[in-house]
């Protein structure tokens, strides 16, 4: 991923968590339960979860749980409050804003966007031209660059960004829509660390398959891509794939991405 060819830490015992956590995900998960099932302890389990994983086995079980009111949110009438509830949250408040920062509206406005989602996705694809940001001399900082090479192929789109932590929560720091031949190109990227990560979406997808995005080809760094001031970024080859057991939820809502993108894109057309 990303063109670098890192080996991937293989634990097995990060498997069997995942699937505990997975099983138990609607009951209390202190570390020390997850830690103990596999026969380590809690400090040397957070080391080589976070070496293969990417991130904390806390953090990971508490994305699977916003992963879950996303589901409840959608398949379920029950209230916001009950559904905060559901994944053990007992502040109504608390629950709103962790919501709102890892997926990018509250609660409320995503239960609510999946009536829109069809429409959107159909006005993306009568959209006859993807204009690309104009290229800009004097960029102070690196572009990162790239292409997109599907492992299965399939009609539609990628979605593909830049994020703050290897995991796809919240808005990208910078983001795009790509189709075929699936190039992207990140300008004037500011010096830091970021984590590439991307996922597709198929046209004849229908909302729900996309709210709740299980099976769309994806791809994640398995390590940061550092960008430093007047330093080339190396050209990125990105495979996506179909998920894997270890690959984190994507908890960013992606018709919230897709509209973004399209209010871009008339921005562009009205201020050539």
């Amino acid at each position: 991923m990303g063109g670098d060819e890192v080996e991937i830490v293989r634990y097995a015992e990060i498997d069997e968590a995942i699937a505990y956590i997975l099983e138990h995900i609607d009951e209390p998960l202190p570390l020390a339960r997850i830690a103990t099932h596999v026969g380590y302890s809690p400090f040397h389990f957070t080391r080589i979860f976070k070496e293969r994983i990417g991130v904390p086995p806390l953090y990971y079980a508490s994305a699977l749980r916003l992963q879950r009111a996303k589901e409840l949110l959608l398949k379920t009438n029950l209230s916001i409050r009950d559904v905060g509830l559901e994944i053990g949250q007992q502040s109504l408040g608390t629950f709103t804003t962790r919501f709102t920062e890892k997926v990018g509206m509250t609660p409320a406005q995503f239960r609510h966007s999946s009536l829109r989602a069809d429409g959107e996705l159909l006005a993306l694809r009568l959209l006859k031209e993807w204009r690309k940001p104009e290229i800009r001399l004097g960029e102070a900082f690196p572009s990162i660059e790239g292409h997109i090479v599907p492992v299965t192929p399939f009609d539609g789109f990628v979605l593909i960004g830049l994020f703050a932590k290897p995991i796809p929560e919240g808005l990208p720091i910078y983001g795009t829509l790509v189709r075929p031949p699936f190039r992207f190109s990140f300008r004037n990227v500011n010096p830091g660390t970021y984590y590439l990560m991307a996922t597709s979406i198929s046209w004849g997808m229908k909302a729900m398959d996309f709210m709740l995005p299980r099976e769309t080809l994806r791809t994640r760094s398995r390590s940061p891509i550092v960008v430093k001031a007047q330093h080339p970024v190396p050209y990125q080859v990105v495979a996506i794939h179909p998920p894997l057991p270890d690959d984190p939820p994507i908890l960013i809502s992606l018709p919230l991405l897709m509209n973004r993108f399209m209010r871009e894109q008339a921005s562009q057309i009205s201020n050539p």
